[in-house]
């Protein structure tokens, strides 16, 4: 009765910092959504130009993400062990290293502003390209000193914060949209370039209002003033850096390993390919919500590492994981019994909404797997012990997803079904990798092993 009590404990816990990174996230896919939705009605061609520069974003936005990912172990370990003094020097030298990031991002978004000529598209594309372009790399920095904000917050417990910066900046962008893509009365009628600049400004905001509260409030003065105090390490400088780009690896390689299942499925030609969007439309909300509670899962790990409580941390992830399996099975059920009307959803074809249907019951089959490879990877982040993630993460989609995707897929000529068949494979590789890494380094730590900063 009393393990079943702790267990309620954790669940409680999780959703409560769960639900609010969830909901931050969902604001972004319906962000989404609306610029797209914007964008079109004003120009197809400006739609096509959109969508090319968006597809370049992505992957290094997922790598921004990924590198600040890195600072949630440090603070949440810190945090736990009541060492807050610590934390703003830990944020000094994240901003740092993510600055340096940002550079490095921007030098390859550049690389591709000078060669867009080159890469294939309509030339008609090419001057709404360039600017729209442009302005997203302006933002490029700023995404990174957010997300090093949006981890500080959410390793001290408070995912609240986030979510309402991430939901307001939602909002100002939405906004921003409607006045400067169509100009309504005195106001310019940029297009394409208006919501760029409309992106571009609602993240300058989302950074300023995250540094101003957290340099202003009386809640957070503690960490303000050793942020103030302290100065930049080239051993702290390092720590992070040896943190957060194992992590930023890994959700890279993930994040390219499906964006090339999507050139697998162009070669089986344009019905297919809009099938296969529409069913990785629709899986982003499971993965959406298990990685909130996964997020969750991490700082909670975090924190526990730092109290130095093994038991707890595995009673906290084997509780998330309990959460993920729980909300695959609860929302597969709706998504099972509309299958059939998935694909009108989003199109006017039988053909493809019979393809959906099909593709729906693969997708409910990688479920656990998926679960379990969000769960475990957030856990093992949690711990500090980010540097096996490369390694499992290029096992598991490079070595066995992608290519079991082109065996069944193309060459066995299962067409989209073989293709989505490899998910499963890789998506359970993947968890069942991160799951024993994360047991031997919970075993290591009961056995006299630290955090990733000793006290």
């Amino acid at each position: 009765m009393q393990q079943k009590n702790k267990y309620s404990y954790h669940y409680r816990m999780l959703l409560s910092l769960g639900i609010p990174i969830v909901v931050g996230q969902v604001g972004t896919i319906i962000l989404g959504f609306a610029d797209t939705l914007m964008v079109g009605h004003h120009s197809v061609m400006e739609l096509a130009a959109a969508s090319f520069v968006n597809t370049i974003m992505a992957i290094i936005l997922v790598l921004a993400l990924g590198f600040s990912y890195g600072l949630t172990p440090m603070v949440g370990q810190l945090f736990g062990r009541g060492e807050r003094e610590k934390i703003g020097s830990v944020m000094k030298n994240g901003l740092a290293a993510g600055t340096l990031t940002s550079i490095i991002l921007l030098g390859v978004l550049t690389a591709v502003y000078l060669n867009v000529d080159k890469l294939g598209q309509p030339v008609e594309l090419l001057p709404l390209v360039r600017p729209y372009l442009m302005v997203n790399m302006i933002s490029v920095p700023f995404v990174c000193w957010f997300n090093s904000f949006k981890q500080f917050y959410d390793a001290i417990g408070n995912t609240k914060m986030s979510m309402y910066i991430l939901l307001a900046g939602n909002v100002a962008n939405i906004v921003g949209n409607y006045l400067l893509i169509y100009g309504p009365g005195p106001l310019p009628e940029l297009g394409l370039l208006g919501a760029g600049l409309s992106t571009m400004l609602s993240r300058v905001m989302m950074f300023v209002v995250a540094f101003a509260i957290f340099m202003i409030s009386k809640r957070y003065k503690v960490y303000s003033r050793s942020f103030r105090e302290a100065r930049l390490s080239g051993e702290a400088f390092r720590q992070v850096s040896k943190q957060s780009w194992p992590v930023s690896l890994q959700m890279g390689m993930e994040s390219a390993a499906f964006s090339l299942t999507g050139v697998l499925v162009g070669w089986l030609g344009t019905t297919a390919l809009a099938a296969h969007q529409v069913m990785i439309t629709v899986s982003q909300v499971f993965f959406m919500i298990y990685y909130g509670i996964a997020a969750a899962v991490s700082v909670r790990v975090s924190f526990y590492v730092g109290q130095n409580d093994i038991t707890e941390l595995r009673r906290v992830t084997a509780a998330g994981f309990h959460i993920i399996c729980m909300i695959g099975c609860v929302v597969s059920i709706p998504v099972f019994l509309l299958r059939h009307e998935t694909g009108f959803i989003f199109a006017n074809d039988a053909t493809i909404a019979e393809i959906c249907a099909h593709v729906t019951l693969i997708m409910i089959v990688y479920q656990f797997g998926d679960g379990m490879q969000c769960c475990y990877a957030n856990a093992l982040r949690g711990t500090g012990h980010v540097q096996p993630m490369v390694y499992i993460a290029f096992v598991a989609f490079v070595l066995v997803s992608l290519p079991c995707s082109w065996l069944l897929g193309i060459h066995m000529g299962y067409g989209i079904m073989g293709i989505w068949g490899a998910f499963p494979v890789g998506l359970t590789v993947a968890g069942v990798l991160y799951y024993i890494f994360f047991r031997r380094q919970v075993a290591r730590l009961e056995h006299g092993g630290q955090g990733i900063l000793a006290a």
